[in-house]
């Protein structure tokens, strides 16, 4: 019978000074919309949790977690035995500033502490390359400019998400005096409304057609048809066979 193995993996996690704009609940809408990772939320933590693989027993085994507190935030994250560990975090690195380019208006997170960490992973990935730099360069630059691009897309998407914001509060502007028009209009007083029936068989050669007059009037459709019933029951109007 095989012995039944479990192994750990080993944990470790990095901590930053951060920024939360607005409150945990903004931040997790916008987590939420990043594929992969699951989102456990309180009024002054969040939690995002990527399981990249699970073992036999279908327990999460490679992860990390991103713990947001008020001013703080945790990397947590998993090393496996007899993996590298240095390309670990730099794996775990580029998950976590992929996602924090995401969420740039919603959490700033301290860049001289943040990009320290940065150095310091690089740093000893490359001191720890035992064979001729040029001969690796190629397989583990790639580092560098990954990093290089998610600093650029940070930048890009800092901006997009000042004119979104800027977009976002002119469009709540122009629903709100939409929504007051439209408020005033399904406001018509029954007289009112029987009144402006009588116009329009007036002039449609006594018929009228109920959705061609509540677009014309800005009136819905069923309170077109409540307006008729009562103008017919009261003996305004009569029925065409």
């Amino acid at each position: 019978m095989a012995e039944d193995v479990n192994i750990t993996p080993r944990v470790e996690k990095a901590e930053f000074q951060a920024h939360i704009t607005g409150s945990m609940q903004d931040l997790a809408a916008e987590i939420k919309k990043v594929p992969f990772y699951s989102v456990s939320v309180s009024e002054n933590e969040l939690f995002a949790v990527m399981v990249e693989s699970r073992n036999i027993k279908k327990r999460p085994y490679l992860f990390h977690i991103m713990h947001f507190s008020e001013n703080k935030l945790t990397l947590i994250y998993s090393i496996v035995q007899d993996s590298s560990e240095d390309m670990r975090r730099a794996t775990v690195l580029r998950y976590a500033s992929s996602l924090l380019s995401m969420v740039s208006d919603r959490c700033q997170v301290d860049q001289g502490s943040f990009y320290q960490y940065i150095d310091s992973v690089l740093g000893n990935i490359l001191t720890g390359i035992s064979q001729p730099f040029s001969a690796l360069f190629n397989k583990y630059g790639s580092l560098v400019s990954e990093y290089r691009e998610v600093k650029r897309i940070n930048l890009e998407l800092s901006a997009s998400n000042r004119n979104l914001t800027l977009q976002s509060s002119k469009l709540d502007e122009e629903n709100k005096k939409l929504n007051a028009q439209l408020e005033k209009l399904e406001t018509y007083s029954d007289e009112s409304l029987m009144a402006m029936v009588q116009d329009w068989l007036e002039v449609h050669n006594s018929t009228i057609e109920v959705n061609d007059f509540a677009k014309n009037h800005g009136i819905s459709a069923p309170r077109v048809e409540q307006i008729l019933d009562k103008m017919v029951s009261r003996g305004y109007l009569e029925l065409k066979s």
